[in-house]
């Protein structure tokens, strides 16, 4: 019976902890727990007919996840995979009101500055080089898509493990050795 009373104690906490927040803000938080547990839907065994049964949460909490969340979620490095990012977002991801199968400069300035990440110098430049580096393709002059090694990317490469830090300080004495040869 103890076992029983911990899940109805974890019950009504959760509970009580949900219900000041909107529908909203319980999907995000239902959501994040069950990616973070790695459970996308719970199996069940009724005591009664030992019946498997299945409850899947992603019914009752929301995929819209704003580009913020997407970004703190993924942690992309740099622009090219910020762009991608961007590219994912608005493809499959944002309300259907922002959705559109294809990014440009635009549509790249108003994520960036809404997800909280630096904004390249030179705007065309971050489509272009997300391009060359094979997350995007050119539909028209200044219109990208996301293309499957994008996807890819996005869904199941970020976030990178592996330590950044360690990554930048490689790259800066790579600079450093190449200055040094001149």
């Amino acid at each position: 019976m103890a076992g029983k009373d911990k899940e109805l104690l974890a019950i009504s906490s959760i509970i009580e902890l949900l219900t000041p927040l909107d529908a909203t803000e319980r999907g995000r938080v239902i959501e994040y727990v069950l990616k973070r547990l790695d459970m996308s839907a719970l199996s069940t065994r009724t005591a009664v007919h030992e019946m498997p049964t299945t409850v899947d949460f992603s019914t009752f909490a929301p995929t819209l996840v704003d580009i913020r969340t997407l970004t703190a979620e993924k942690q992309p490095r740099s622009a090219n995979e910020m762009v991608a990012l961007i590219a994912y977002y608005v493809s499959e991801v944002a309300p259907d009101s922002d959705r559109s199968s294809t990014i440009n400069a635009d549509i790249v300035r108003k994520y960036f500055k809404m997800a909280g990440f630096p904004m390249p110098r030179v705007l065309r430049n971050a489509l272009t080089n997300a391009s060359a580096a094979g997350y995007l393709e050119n539909v028209s002059r200044g219109e990208y898509r996301l293309n499957p090694v994008g996807y890819n990317l996005v869904v199941h490469g970020l976030p990178r493990s592996g330590n950044a830090a360690a990554t930048s300080v490689r790259k800066k004495s790579r600079r450093a050795q190449k200055t040094a040869r001149k």
